[in-house]
């Protein structure tokens, strides 16, 4: 068993992948990076680098990008929940991404909706980071994307088999003789995917840093559960601590708890080892281990602790 020191994957040390999906040539899409943190996540790269291999119920990744660099538009079966570790993002949905938006800050989550097409853009002036969570063991087994993605990306040289696998023209790579170009969705399969009004999501699957700052001032505050500010069963709980409502007393761990800072610098120790995590940072406590989090420093502290459940992962919970 690895011990926690090997279990922390530090901001700085986040090693990207920039050919992780099939958009990663197309102009406005090709700068961007992605981060595999904790479990195989979704990317279609051989290349991408995955930090922690444990399977924990749940995946934790990141996507990283410059000023007006965009993710392209896709859907997934399973939870996508971002929480922005760094910039401003904009945040779009819908067959052609004119459904709905939203404007995230630091510290900002927003929980997806399953089964609608999502996409994302850094609206800051600086390199911007996301830090994600993705519902399943296999993240839902992957993305659809939305036709005019899989066209466009064919025209700058890349190409998504029916294997889940990219290849690259420019690199001389071409279809395996047993693997088929992935379909695009039919307009029949196109009107299964709704375009969900604004007001249908930005009230009921955005949480704000600061709210959850007064929710969370004595007792954390439950983000993302049954009982959540965001109500959804997604296999896993998110919850958020300040200084008033840090774990001071060490508590035991009955399922893999994930331990990230949306701002402040906190220590953590887990069975008698001690480490300050900071934003960006990400830690993972294992079953039957014992932890406890606070604040390392004065001055404002925000984290985000996800806790895996027993609900199996697949669409947003509607009760």
């Amino acid at each position: 068993m690895s011990t926690i020191e090997q279990r922390i994957v530090r901001y700085g040390e986040l090693r990207p992948c920039k050919t992780a999906f099939i958009d990663a040539h197309t102009p406005g899409s090709d700068q961007k990076e992605n981060f595999t943190i904790i479990g195989g996540g979704v990317s279609e790269s051989p290349d991408q680098h995955v930090h922690i291999t444990d399977k924990i119920g749940f995946n934790i990744g990141a996507a990283g990008q410059p000023p007006n660099c965009r993710n392209s538009l896709h859907s997934h079966t399973t939870a996508e929940v971002f929480f922005v570790a760094k910039g401003r993002w904009r945040f779009f949905w819908g067959r052609y991404g004119t459904a709905g938006e939203f404007i995230a800050e630091e510290g900002d989550i927003f929980n997806i909706p399953t089964g609608i097409f999502r996409g994302f853009e850094n609206v800051g002036q600086d390199y911007g980071m996301i830090m994600a969570i993705l519902g399943g063991d296999d993240a839902g087994g992957g993305v659809t994307w939305a036709p005019q993605v899989i066209e466009d990306a064919q025209a700058h040289g890349l190409m998504l088999g029916d294997n889940g696998v990219l290849y690259d023209s420019k690199k001389g790579q071409e279809l395996p003789h047993n693997v088929r170009p992935m379909p695009v969705l039919t307009e029949e399969e196109l009107k299964t995917f709704p375009e969900v009004p604004v007001e249908s999501v930005v009230g009921k699957y955005v949480a704000r840093y600061w709210d959850l700052m007064a929710l969370g001032a004595t007792k954390p505050a439950q983000v993302i559960g049954e009982a959540g500010v965001i109500r959804d069963k997604p296999g896993f709980e998110v919850d958020f601590l300040t200084r008033g409502s840090a774990v001071v007393d060490p508590i035991g761990a009955e399922k893999p708890v994930v331990l990230m800072p949306a701002s402040g610098h906190w220590r953590i120790s887990v069975d008698g080892y001690e480490a300050i995590l900071s934003g960006g940072d990400t830690a993972l406590v294992l079953p039957g281990e014992t932890y406890s989090v606070a604040p390392s420093m004065t001055g404002q502290a925000g984290l985000y602790r996800i806790i895996a459940t027993d609900d199996a992962a697949g669409a947003t919970w509607a009760g």
